[in-house]
């Protein structure tokens, strides 16, 4: 697989770094989870099956577990040995915990001057607002984005998806490639500030003409790709289901509105989003209410217009095309895991199912550094690892 022959010690918690650290298993790298004596959180958060959480199993799969207590120095050498045998470290305490600890890029560097170090954080390295404490919902409203994912109510309600901590692994994972390709060509290692703020922000393209071009607040119910255009919308069906529209593109809106009987509509869509298409909106809604969300699907087939059912998560992980794309995937016991989204023909990833207990490896993993059992069992008696 394309990372065969890494090593990544990871010191992150919850999702944007065990999600990162997580695909980079899948596709060969040797992961060593580095926890504390509480373990990793998301052991105990959420629904449990088969012996994990959901939620850590699909965050930890295939790594090993070495716990470490980082406050007693025997614990920062055995995490400096393996650093010096690392490729890549992870990281997402607060800024400045992981040099209070010993085992921050200062002291890294000195002693392996080849690794890639990755500190995840919510706001960033430095800055005004570098240690206020937050998670992705903070991060989501801070950018800017909350306020543009308004609830029938006209108010800011809280998305589904955790955007902040999604974009920030993506980038993580982005930049840590990058450096370790760099450092093929160098042998330099190199250190990664990764910000939720900054990573959700500047997925935000899509979203910033009224406020580069016009420098004024959008109006969401009025913006091309929040409502404000009829053939980017989400409309009610007569059994109280919904399905969107998801194209914008003229092509699509011709061939709905003519299919519909309603030509004469098109031409406001030219001018729009906004106000201006509002009768065409109207039109839509009043007429999608008029048959069942099946009779939609239907009606739907063979017309080339984008539309798409709104389906619950269990509709969605059942779904014939999720499934032939092995996005959800089952194990041996018949737990269901979410599976691989980068599709390479050549050396594909692979998933190791197996999720670590608590300092499960921590034996083989300080043998491989060269550690007696006699001090193996000393260090696991005094609550070093």
């Amino acid at each position: 697989m394309k990372l065969d022959g890494i090593r990544v010690l990871d010191l992150s918690s919850f999702l944007p770094g065990p999600h990162m650290t997580m695909m980079m298993a899948d596709h060969g790298a040797d992961v060593i989870r580095i926890e504390p004596p509480s373990g990793e959180p998301t052991r105990e958060i959420g629904v449990r099956q088969g012996g994990t959480t959901v939620y850590f199993r699909n965050t930890q799969r295939g790594k090993r577990s070495l716990m470490l207590d980082l406050k007693r120095p025997e614990a920062v050498e055995i995490f400096m040995k393996l650093a010096e045998r690392a490729d890549v470290i992870v990281e997402s305490f607060r800024p400045g915990v992981v040099d209070r600890l010993g085992v921050g890029y200062a002291a890294v560097k000195a002693r392996a001057p080849r690794v890639i170090y990755c500190s995840i954080s919510a706001y960033g390295q430095d800055g005004p607002s570098r240690d206020r404490p937050t998670h992705d919902l903070g991060i989501q409203a801070e950018v800017g984005l909350l306020s543009a994912n308004i609830g029938a109510d006209g108010k800011p309600t809280i998305p589904a998806v955790p955007s902040a901590d999604a974009t920030a692994s993506l980038m993580a994972f982005s930049g840590i490639l990058m450096a370790l390709l760099r450092r093929s060509q160098t042998g330099r290692g190199d250190f990664l500030d990764i910000a939720m703020m900054d990573s959700l922000m500047a997925w935000m393209p899509n979203s910033m003409g009224p406020v580069f071009g016009e420098n004024r607040m959008p109006n969401p119910r009025e913006e091309r790709i929040w409502g404000g255009h009829a053939m980017y919308n989400i409309y009610e069906t007569r059994d109280g289901r919904h399905f969107v529209l998801g194209g914008s593109e003229l092509k699509f809106t011709r061939n709905l509105l003519t299919d519909l009987g309603r030509p004469d509509l098109i031409e406001l869509c030219k001018q729009g989003p906004g106000p201006v298409e509002e009768p065409v909106r109207e039109f839509l809604r009043q007429t999608f209410r008029q048959k069942t969300l099946a009779e939609w699907q239907d009606w739907f087939i063979g017309r080339d217009i984008a539309f798409s059912p709104v389906k619950n998560l269990l509709e969605a992980i059942n779904d014939p095309h999720a499934r032939h794309r092995r996005m959800v995937v089952t194990d041996d016991q018949g737990l269901k895991h979410l599976g691989i989204p980068i599709k390479l023909r050549d050396e594909p990833g692979r998933i190791n199912f197996a999720c670590p207990a608590l300092g499960q490896h921590g034996p083989e993993i300080l043998r491989d550094l060269g550690y007696s059992e006699e001090e193996i069992q000393r260090l696991r008696n005094d609550g070093v690892i």
